[in-house]
């Protein structure tokens, strides 16, 4: 997952338990508490209840886990790593895990049809699994091959190695066993245990295993969704990619056991800065070098933040989340949930003012920009005749790449500097539907499989992953994002892009069955 997942779900729980209790002084603390309280009075409580699915009856699914361990034991040693640098790419270890799959899947690969495909690299796989009913809309889960990459100097303090797949204390260990093989071999075991039974699927279903989402998705997830579109399909009933497990203590203020489903993403832009000039001997320099007017654009562009606003899917996530948070704080909650949008009542802007004071609970509020490369000079004498820096950009809806390079050409007003989109650019996605058939469906599954003694509520994905690709277009309205495997705790989402990634066995188990279910829970969905 491109983002880091630890500090992606710390949401605006962390910090709103002082927008109740702070102030510069006692008399404005006071005029707020009194401005809010008249405010708290206008929203009627009685509607802000809970939204939690109740009486779900859990199910049990047979699994060969000792088999389907080992499977994904020995994916893990495939090193299918993107790296930033797409020139170095291993080839061979794709290609052998492709081989892998068909021996470790034979009835999948004997039933459904399997392409590779990936441009210039094609690497990527689209499996078919045709439905007995044409007419009803198809379904697609997505997950990735790819890993990030393992430094050099991080792979003492790993505790098994990296790439062994080792099976150690009730885990299975190694690069991608989490983020995200799992996901890949927990729909493969549950597709091949299907067929193994002849059952086929009423409605076709799509499985998309893509190449290079730690890097952006552009040549396999992006080219995939190209492919979709223009084979004609107008709309999938059911669209699903991975992001947050279900994890105990992910949302503050609430202890319980928690599935976050994501609803939205955000969208991703990088803009190259560069100006090129005239060198020469640092003994004589001019009034301006070209490294000091890119950092004094970069300096304007960092004063000239995108606005806040309160996007549509946090206020879904509030709705969920708020009525199973203490009662003092539900007042504030409910206004965001029912907020309007276009309109702020002061208790959402104190929300607002809260929320951007934290790095990561800001980036649910705008646009944001951050400068992640800056390449000027050769020597330390001699004065370099061009400099460049570039600047990403993570863009709420409404934000296009037209829009924030023209805010970038405003804020830095200097003609010399030319701005260029250098990125596979993705605008934010479509916001899924909440409460509708697909949602209600995939609560069931998740409950159905990790019991009732647990929270489910949508979320604002402030990262992204490759489902963005297929999200932002008219055939995918609504795309549901969970990566459906329990953690014992937040510790572990120190595995993700770090060291010592690892899974229990056991609740590998429980990933297979729920994939098995949701296929099953599927045959309900109207066309």
């Amino acid at each position: 997952m491109k983002s880091l997942l630890k500090n992606l779900f710390i949401p605006a729980a962390i910090v709103i338990i002082s927008i109740l209790g702070c102030g510069e002084n006692q008399d404005q603390q006071k005029e707020e508490t009194t401005e809010e309280a008249k405010q708290s009075e206008s929203i009627n409580l009685n509607e802000f209840t809970s939204m939690q699915m109740k009486g779900v009856e859990q199910v049990s699914v047979e699994v060969d886990l000792d088999g389907a361990v080992q499977r994904l034991s020995k994916a893990v040693t495939f090193p299918t790593i993107s790296n930033q640098d797409r020139e170095d790419f291993d080839t061979k270890a794709f290609t052998d895990y492709h081989k892998f799959l068909e021996k470790a899947y034979p009835n999948v690969h004997k039933t459904l049809k399997k392409e590779v495909l990936g441009d210039p690299r094609p690497y990527s796989l689209l499996y078919t699994w045709e439905g007995k009913d044409p007419s009803l809309e198809p379904a697609l889960f997505y997950a990735h091959q790819d890993v990030v990459p393992v430094p050099d100097d991080s792979r003492d303090q790993w505790k098994q190695d990296p790439f062994s797949g080792a099976v150690v204390d009730g885990y299975i260990w190694g690069r991608g066993v989490l983020d995200d093989k799992n996901q890949i071999h927990a729909i493969l075991e549950a597709a091949e245990m299907k067929i193994k039974e002849g059952w086929q699927p009423s409605r076709t279903i799509y499985f998309v295993f893509g190449q290079d989402e730690e890097v952006g998705g552009a040549e396999g997830a992006k080219v995939i969704a190209d492919v979709l579109e223009e084979r004609g399909i107008e709309r999938f009933a059911y669209v699903m990619d991975e992001s947050a497990p279900l994890t105990p203590g992910i949302f503050p203020g609430i202890q319980e056991n928690t599935a976050l489903i994501g609803i939205a993403q955000k969208g991703f832009i990088s803009l190259e800065l560069s100006i090129n000039g005239v060198g020469g001997h640092s003994s004589m320099p001019p009034e301006e070098s070209n490294i000091g007017i890119i950092a004094k654009a970069i300096t304007k562009l960092e004063a000239a933040q995108f606005p806040y606003r309160i996007h549509p899917a946090v206020r879904s996530q509030y709705r969920y989340m708020g009525p199973e948070l203490p009662e003092e704080q539900q007042p504030l909650y409910a206004a965001v949930a029912f907020g309007k949008d276009g309109e702020m009542t002061d208790m959402e802007k104190k929300f607002i003012e809260v929320m951007s004071g934290n790095e990561v609970t800001r980036a649910m509020l705008h646009t944001t920009m951050a400068v992640t490369i800056f390449n000027a000079g050769i020597k330390d004498n001699v004065l370099p005749p061009s400099a460049s820096a570039v600047v990403n950009f993570r863009p709420m809806p409404g934000d296009t790449p037209e829009v924030i390079i023209d805010h970038v050409k405003k804020a830095i007003d200097d003609d010399r500097i030319t701005v260029k989109d250098i990125s596979a650019s993705t605008p934010a996605t479509n916001i899924a539907e909440v409460g509708n058939a697909a949602y209600n469906m995939l609560e069931k599954t998740i409950r159905q499989i990790w019991g009732n003694d647990l929270i489910v509520s949508p979320f604002f994905v402030v990262g992204g992953s490759d489902s963005k690709h297929f999200q932002a277009r008219d055939f995918a309205p609504d795309v549901y994002t969970i990566t459906a495997i329990q953690l014992e705790n937040t510790e572990e989402f120190k595995g993700f892009h770090g060291v010592n990634e690892r899974i229990l066995v056991e609740e590998y188990g429980k990933s297979i069955g729920f994939f098995y279910q949701i296929f099953d829970n599927l045959e309900e969905l109207k066309k």
